[in-house]
């Protein structure tokens, strides 16, 4: 027999419940003060992790009881429009004869799961009848393999930086700034969900009715995985910021070459001409002045130009 708990009586809307072969999975989204105040009439849970399931800031951490486990974890959650990747932590309690989760509304594949639960006998039998534990290393592995995606997008992106930061004609540095800064958030996620999943198997193993150790190594083996990647896409988008910085300094001084260079030679003519531009009699002047004087003028200006440019090419400042 499957029970799909109606919305009734004392139970918030937002608490959803499926219960299979004795065991119950209570779905909270959005959790408010009244759904709390419903886990604690129903279960009685600690007063300290109810509130912990509605402050946003809390770290991952298990906390474990006689009765059941207390877990917080954090996903990273992708926005395609504004390419910010941001942390959404939800919560689970792991008993006997039930498992609650209590999330934010962006974590689809929880409620892709708990949908296909309801939808699908043979899902609910596979997930249910090994016990709480058991449902909840579904969920995780779930999660852990969507994230796979997640991180083909990451790749695909270093892959096209990569392409654009050695073509000088292309401006990148943004691009890179936004890449290296979701992956420093998606890091700061991964890396200490894998430090609580890998302390999570042992404290798990007595709310489950199979063993949990070779699913638990197989979750973990794909953690590394993900965890070693963004290690890697971490180093090389430093080296993307650097090299972009070192071509971009190099643009910027081959500019400043130019500019010098044309300094240079426009100097010696500025200060020739403007000196016998002012109303001042000078030897080659206007008043006594003629073709041939105009041509030893010019003369001197290209001889002090040759000179000014052959001393800083000598300098190695052009």
């Amino acid at each position: 027999m499957v029970e799909l708990e109606k919305v009734s009586g004392k139970k918030p809307a937002n608490v959803k419940t499926i219960t299979y072969d004795g065991l119950t999975w209570v779905d909270i989204i959005q959790p408010t003060e009244e759904s709390t105040r419903y886990l604690a009439e129903k279960y009685h849970f600690h007063s300290l992790d109810l509130d912990d399931t509605l402050s946003l800031h809390q770290l991952s951490k298990i906390e474990e009881y006689p009765e059941y486990l207390f877990i917080i974890f954090h996903l990273p959650v992708y926005d395609k429009e504004t390419r910010v990747s941001t942390k959404q932590q939800w919560s689970v309690f792991v008993g006997d004869t039930y498992l609650v989760t209590l999330r934010p509304g962006a974590l689809k594949t929880i409620t892709e799961i708990f949908q296909q639960c309801e939808l699908n006998e043979g899902i609910r039998r596979e997930y249910f009848s090994q016990g709480s534990g058991y449902l909840l290393y579904q969920l995780l592995d779930v999660a852990t393999d969507y994230y796979f995606t997640v991180l083909d997008k990451i790749l695909s992106l270093m892959d096209e930086i990569e392409d654009s930061v050695f073509d000088e004609e292309i401006e990148v540095a943004k691009e890179v700034s936004i890449l290296r800064r979701d992956i420093i958030t998606q890091r700061r996620v991964m890396i200490p969900t894998r430090a609580i999943i890998i302390d999570l198997e042992n404290k798990l193993k007595r709310f489950a009715k199979a063993d949990l150790s070779v699913y638990f190594s197989d979750l973990i083996d794909h953690l590394n995985k993900i965890c070693e990647t963004l290690d890697e896409c971490r180093e090389i988008i430093e080296v993307f910021k650097d090299a972009d910085s070192i071509l971009g300094s190099s643009r910027t001084n081959r500019v400043t070459r130019t500019l010098a260079t044309i300094v240079a030679i426009g100097i010696p003519f500025i200060v020739v001409s403007s000196l016998y531009s002012m109303r001042v009699i000078l030897p080659g002047g206007i008043e006594k002045g003629s073709i041939q004087t105009f041509l030893i003028l010019l003369l001197i200006m290209l001889v002090l130009t040759g000179g000014l440019l052959f001393i800083l090419r000598r300098k190695h400042l052009l």
